[in-house]
């Protein structure tokens, strides 16, 4: 019975999901899902917390399954300042180079955490990319200067070398840098909520009659 259900979601919010999406280009959606994949990437995301402050760990490199996480290590928090200032500073045991031990202490100029108002962790596709497009919750960037920052930050680079044992986020630098202008060029279209409601209802029902 779910599955008429679904299909009743689908073809009374298609339409909707489709407005969301005219004037948009395949190749700017595109664009974003590989842009998602770098940001959602754990080497990227697990310090982009809310305000308890605490970075977290996910990924295969700590053992955890695809969804699955948990709280840094030794009850890290990085305070209000997001550098551990008031608690343990980042760079006690963050250098500023990867530890040459495997899985040892990663490294890289000024370790911290970022704003809080930057918090993705965990969170959507189409949630981040509309907080991505947003200035208030983005660094105060554009879109060129996020492809900048991505460019230039050497904490950001880590991430696509970040020691032994830790696998890398994906494509790499300058094509992450290249994505962001394919992105903005296309109109930076975001792709629909509706969508991501439509798959999360087929998740919840899958195991009904």
């Amino acid at each position: 019975m779910w599955k008429f259900a679904a299909l009743g979601l689908s073809l009374l919010f298609s339409a909707s999901a489709h407005s969301q999406n005219t004037g948009t280009s395949s190749e700017g959606l595109a664009a974003w899902d590989s842009l998602y994949q770098v940001l959602s990437h754990p080497r990227c995301s697990n310090c982009h917390v809310g305000d308890d402050n605490r970075p977290r760990w996910s990924g295969a490199h700590y053992g955890l399954a695809e969804g699955e996480w948990a709280y840094h290590g030794m009850n890290i928090n990085a305070g209000e300042d997001r550098i551990g200032a008031t608690t343990i500073p980042c760079a006690t045991c963050h250098q500023t180079e990867n530890s040459s031990v495997l899985h040892g202490p990663p490294g890289a100029d000024s370790w911290s955490l970022p704003p809080v108002e930057m918090e993705w962790f965990g969170k959507s596709s189409s949630a981040i990319c509309g907080q991505i497009k947003d200035p208030a919750r983005n660094g105060g960037r554009s879109i060129s200067e996020i492809a900048d920052h991505v460019d230039d930050d050497n904490l950001v680079h880590w991430g696509w070398d970040p020691g032994p044992g830790r696998e890398p986020a994906p494509f790499g630098r300058k094509e992450t840098v290249a994505l962001f202008g394919d992105w903005a060029a296309a109109g930076a279209p975001c792709p629909a909520a509706i969508d991501e409601a439509i798959v999360d209802y087929l998740d919840t029902s899958s195991t009904g009659d």
